[in-house]
């Protein structure tokens, strides 16, 4: 009888830790670098080197727009995945660039310069909270798919550390003044919480005779970034402060044309009704 019992324990085994396939790896190891990044980029701040700190930032942005990309290409997207993505750009984009800002000229207003790189990250995080929640959520209608509701944090990144990149090719004097970093804190905290529509590049498809031509593009953009990255990075910021209006034009016009094609329909369905 003990024996039996005996065999009877053996056979109880923890169960194991299912293995998990290399598409899936691949996209959080980059989603982890880019955290890493991310908090490099404090470092540098604490040590007032300015250049390393927006440059890390950058990084960190490359980063993520890599792994959402890699895991549908791999078909390695998961809720794991997508989680950590969130902690991952909220330290990266949120998080990072207020440091940074904050050692950088803010924190010589006191704590009013405290309470609005504050509020950058509490934006932050809230849009990429509302972001999680839309997940799942029914399909938008489909004008809507080319445009994102706010500013993503990624490029919300971008456009608040405008000021210092500014003054890098051109030097200090005006945008190394606490007053403009905090015009630059408000508007793009506004704008990533708003339902301001974006551009979102993610769905757009280049017309096979414009391949070449984008390629030759990239090409170029690359050569001006390795040299002259602060200028190139100056008018990329400009440029996307100035799509922003054109994108509202634009949703409204597509907006306005849906309304009137399901209006339309609506008519044609009320005519082709049987008469009592």
């Amino acid at each position: 009888m003990f024996r039996h019992h005996h065999r009877r324990h053996r056979r109880i085994r923890p169960p194991r830790i299912p293995s998990l396939p290399i598409n899936q790896l691949i996209p959080n190891v980059l989603t982890l670098s880019a955290l890493c990044a991310g908090l490099t980029s404090i470092r540098f701040g604490l040590h007032g080197q300015w250049e390393p700190a927006v440059t890390a930032i950058l990084v960190a942005g490359i980063l993520d727009g890599l792994d959402g990309r890699i895991a549908r290409l791999l078909h390695g997207t998961s809720k794991f995945g997508a989680e950590l993505d969130s902690l991952s750009d909220f330290v990266s984009f949120g998080v990072a660039p207020a440091i940074v800002l904050y050692f950088w000229t803010m924190q010589t207003i006191g704590g009013l310069g405290w309470a609005l790189v504050l509020l950058f990250s509490v934006c932050c995080a809230l849009r990429l909270a509302r972001f999680n929640t839309m997940i799942g959520a029914p399909d938008l209608p489909p004008y809507a798919y080319n445009f994102f509701t706010g500013v993503p944090a990624p490029a919300a990144a971008g456009l608040v550390l405008l000021p210092m990149i500014i003054s890098f090719q051109f030097g200090g004097g005006l945008f190394d003044r606490p007053v403009v970093a905090a015009v630059f804190l408000l508007g793009v905290a506004f704008l990533m919480v708003s339902r301001v529509p974006t551009f979102s590049f993610k769905r757009v498809r280049i017309p096979n005779g414009w391949v070449l031509p984008m390629l030759l593009l990239v090409g170029l953009f690359a050569a001006a970034l390795v040299s002259a990255p602060w200028l190139t990075l100056t008018a990329m910021g400009t440029a996307y402060l100035a799509l922003i209006p054109i994108g509202v034009r634009a949703f409204r016009r597509l907006e306005a044309q849906a309304h009137q094609v399901e209006g339309r329909q609506a008519g044609e369905c009320d005519t082709d009704a049987p008469q009592t």
